[in-house]
């Protein structure tokens, strides 16, 4: 019997690419390849890439020079290139590196054993052209149904509103939201696997289901996976404050299994910037979303992105940003400085800020968010919260788990608790972490 060839898969980004790398281990599972932990023992090396920002651009080439060195004389490795770097660059990658042999974008994914067969044969093939959106219905790859305790779920793919620093539009295309009865099916096999909690997936899942006819919108859908047997809890990401209707914070005081927590990226505080940015809402806007959430689930956690630095960006502007900060009481932030993306409106607009005074921002409003984020782990010291059980800690002996708010914590427990929503003390507020005791 021929042994398994191994597959070492390094994804970078946001959790649609970790989606998709799963998603990688199904398909190739047919050509008989399996994971491994370590690229120096695989036969086929893929990286799957992000390019939402320069610096996560830069770090894909630093490692494909680092992959270099697996491919020796002495054994044959295919190395490849995915997602959306994929896409954006498409065959210019083959001529920038030499020893890379095959190239396949974020519509590509379902035709990647095909290219992995023909890579076996000594071709170099790419593939990045975009697809219809009627014909990617039918093309959202099928990942194998395992248990465990968590798990991710795309609902919707692209994104229409092109935001004027995103990238996204260009290299995952336009948004096309998956039938509902394939969702559903999924999820349902999910739970008969033991799965406890699903992650719903999509650029911006609060417009799933706005361009077809006979699907039901975000909040209908959230109703019905509310109604799966066996899932426990339901969470989702990412969602455009923009498209965030009445009926969808309606599902937060509906829903128990849906979670106590929210990503909503302002970007901005200023209405100058915002507008700038194409956001499609105002400061105001944006407040009164989260007084809605905040009032339809009072002990709700809200987290966020923030952009420093946009082009035309003043310290007034920036402290606007601080302000709002302030009023929403974000329980943790990814901020980042401005870097133009290619394509984009934004790579066109001035940029007048140097990357010291970027950084300089940067650094006061991540000290700023550290701070709130400890004041509410703190505040969460004495009470007792709901943990569903997803392994075992870092720390040694311990289990962790998150709690609704999706705060991670660590606690002392047998095993067999793994998968159980467990009542948990809080004792301890660490910067990253809490530490509990089973109540």
């Amino acid at each position: 019997m021929q042994s398994a060839k191994k597959l070492y898969i390094e994804t970078f980004g946001c959790q649609m690419n970790v989606n998709d790398s799963d998603t990688m281990v199904t398909l190739l599972r047919e050509l008989d390849y399996e994971p491994v932990d370590n690229p120096s023992s695989a036969d086929l090396i893929i990286l799957n890439t992000c390019s939402i920002r320069a610096k996560a651009e830069q770090k894909v080439f630093s490692e494909l020079g680092r992959m270099k060195r697996f491919k020796t004389r002495e054994k044959r490795v295919i190395l490849g290139i995915g997602g959306c770097i994929a896409q954006q660059e498409g065959e210019k990658l083959l001529r920038r590196v030499p020893y890379l042999d095959l190239v396949f974008g974020t519509h590509s994914l379902h035709l990647l054993p095909d290219m992995v067969r023909a890579a076996e044969k000594g071709e170099r093939p790419v593939q990045n052209d975009f697809l219809d959106p009627e014909a990617r219905l039918d093309l959202f790859p099928r990942k194998d149904v395992e248990g465990g305790v968590t798990r991710f779920v795309t609902v919707m793919q692209g994104c229409d509103n092109f935001c004027s620093y995103c990238i996204v539009p260009y290299v995952r295309g336009r948004e096309v939201s998956r039938r509902s009865g394939d969702i559903l099916r999924e999820i349902g096999e999910m739970a008969d696997a033991g799965v406890k909690e699903v992650t719903l997936l999509g650029q911006n899942v609060n417009s799933y289901g706005l361009k077809s006819v006979d699907e039901p919108d975000f909040a209908a859908l959230l109703r019905s996976v509310s109604a799966i047997e066996g899932i426990e809890r339901i969470r989702f990401t990412t969602s455009h404050p923009k498209d965030m209707s009445p009926d969808l914070v309606s599902c937060f005081a509906e829903l128990p299994k849906l979670c106590s927590h929210i990503h909503l990226p302002a970007q901005s505080g200023s209405d100058g910037i915002l507008e700038r940015m194409n956001r499609g809402y105002d400061r105001k806007d944006y407040l009164a979303r989260i007084g809605a959430l905040k009032a339809a689930r009072p002990d709700i956690l809200v987290t966020g992105d923030m952009i420093v630095g946009f082009p035309g960006e003043t310290e007034e502007d920036f402290q606007e940003t601080l302000s709002l900060m302030e009023e929403v009481r974000y329980a943790d932030l990814f901020s980042f400085a401005f870097s133009a993306r290619p394509e984009t409106e934004a790579a066109r607009y001035p940029d007048e800020l140097t990357r010291r005074e970027k950084q300089e921002r940067l650094d006061r409003l991540q000290s700023l968010q550290r701070s709130m984020t400890m004041e509410m782990s703190r505040g969460l010291v004495g009470t007792i919260q709901e943990v569903l059980v997803e392994g075992t800690s870092k720390r040694g002996g311990q289990l962790f788990g998150r709690t609704s708010g999706n705060r991670i914590v660590n606690f002392t427990g047998d095993r067999s608790l793994v998968g159980s929503l467990v009542r948990v003390t809080i004792v301890e507020a660490m910067p990253n972490s809490l530490l509990g005791e089973k109540a």
